[in-house]
């Protein structure tokens, strides 16, 4: 048996910083797809705190997943964006559970945090990934990387409101497009799609009540907005057609999450280079059978983000010289 063995969910829910897991630099690794909206959250966490020299990733290809579950390419080249398993050359993602515990067999998931000291999964919750990066590496940051050393995600005096966004946001919206798009009655789709739009109007209204924010709880960017993200992206570029969400769309029925989600891809350094659309339009198109038979992946939305533009660059302009004048 593994000496830290999963929960009985099939989780691991060890933590990083604890005497069986110090924050060593060269020890863990990361395993992810591009694909997934909940191990993009922890590459969002990685690449804006800079810890890619201090965590390494292996990434899955987003399909097939029939016949063995999500799989490694062979070579780097196979599927660009995807890697080989740089520790274990492993042929598929539940090898590596395997080598943490035998005898599991509840679902191979991403994101894995791995230790390669133990050889076991610390970690495969997205969430508890998400915070222990927001911190626990500070030390091994550079002097000079102030900013990535300062930026929290999670800080003291938001948590509470944070706590109540993620109450709501995470059951309705970012779990809520799965419910409706697996939805195998028409009364759950109806219910679950409803829901969906209900808390997608509910943040269009956070935003329009402080039209100065530039993040969903200010001008500090949290994890509110690294988990919305991450679904907001996939939205009209995927979720809409796949999951037959097609009461609105971001960009054309949602004017304040539109301009916030434009300002997240294209002006915070490093959001647009961790969001790759080949992985996720083919991993959603190409792995549900159920939903989508043929596996045609879509054209389209066109761009995949709509450009930034200069009325844009006003109000942004505009919300840093009101940040100011409140300091």
């Amino acid at each position: 048996m593994p000496d830290h063995p999963p929960t009985d969910d099939g989780s691991w829910r060890h933590q990083l910083g604890s005497p069986d897991f110090p924050p060593d630099p060269d020890r863990y690794h990361l395993y992810v797809g591009l694909f997934c909206p909940f191990a993009h959250r922890v590459i969002l966490t990685r690449q804006l705190k800079g810890l890619q020299q201090f965590l390494p990733m292996s990434i899955v290809k987003p399909y097939p997943k029939e016949g063995g579950g999500w799989r490694f390419p062979a070579t780097n080249d196979e599927y660009p964006g995807s890697t080989i398993d740089h520790l274990f050359h492993s042929r598929f993602l539940h090898d590596v559970y395997h080598r943490s515990d035998p005898t599991y067999e509840g679902k191979y998931s991403v994101p894995i945090l791995w230790d390669t000291k133990t050889n076991q999964i610390v970690n495969n919750e997205s969430e508890d990934i998400m915070r222990m990066l927001n911190t626990v590496f500070n030390h091994l940051l550079p002097p000079e990387n102030t900013a990535q050393r300062g930026l929290n995600f999670y800080p003291p005096d938001l948590k509470h409101r944070i706590d109540d966004i993620n109450s709501w946001m995470m059951p309705n919206l970012n779990y809520g497009v799965y419910k409706a798009g697996f939805a195998t009655t028409q009364e759950s789709y109806d219910e679950n799609c409803r829901m969906v739009f209900a808390t997608l109007d509910r943040l269009e209204s956070q935003l329009s009540g402080s039209p100065q924010n530039i993040y969903i709880l200010g001008n500090t960017i949290t994890e509110v907005d690294l988990k919305l993200y991450t679904t907001v992206v996939r939205f009209d570029t995927i979720y809409q057609q796949h999951f037959k969400l097609m009461i609105g769309s971001i960009r054309h029925n949602y004017p304040f999450l539109h301009h916030w989600l434009k300002h997240m891809y294209w002006k915070v350094v490093g959001v647009k280079e961790t969001t790759n659309f080949k992985h996720i339009k083919e991993n959603y198109s190409k792995s549900h059978a159920g939903i989508n038979p043929r596996a045609i992946t879509p054209l389209g939305p066109e761009p995949d983000v709509e450009a930034w533009t200069e009325e844009d660059e006003k109000w942004k302009r505009e919300c840093e010289r009101e940040l100011c004048v409140n300091r």
